[in-house]
């Protein structure tokens, strides 16, 4: 299935510590006319409820409804990629408030530098 940016969607999210993987929500980075066309992979971001631990740069969803999500949940940047054919489905798509907050949470994190020009 073919998602956009900010595409809430259901994938089979691996765990970093096991060979396991577990049918979750997930934040898609990455839209198909940008990465998929050539490479035809969707870098994804974890989408969870775990209250018990924070990451920095966790951002908590305001508009759960527009996601197309039941229960509070958090975008974690703990990332994924993998083939379109592995989206189960599309759950929602954030908000503008949600898009915002997850982008300026991505700043953050992957900061610009700015190139050095030689003299």
């Amino acid at each position: 299935m073919i998602c956009d940016v900010f595409d809430v969607v259901v994938v089979p999210f691996p765990f970093s510590d096991r060979t396991a993987t577990k049918w979750r929500p997930a934040l898609s980075l990455t839209g198909y006319d940008a990465f998929g066309t050539d490479a035809d992979v969707v870098t994804l971001a974890m989408v969870t409820t775990a209250k018990n631990s924070a990451w920095p740069f966790d951002v908590w969803l305001k508009d759960l409804a527009e996601a197309g999500l039941r229960r509070d949940c958090i975008v974690r940047f703990k990332f994924t990629t993998m083939s379109f054919a592995r989206v189960e489905k599309k759950l929602g798509r954030l908000s503008r408030i949600d898009q915002t907050a997850v982008s300026t949470a991505l700043r953050q994190l992957l900061p610009q530098r700015q190139a050095r020009t030689k003299i």
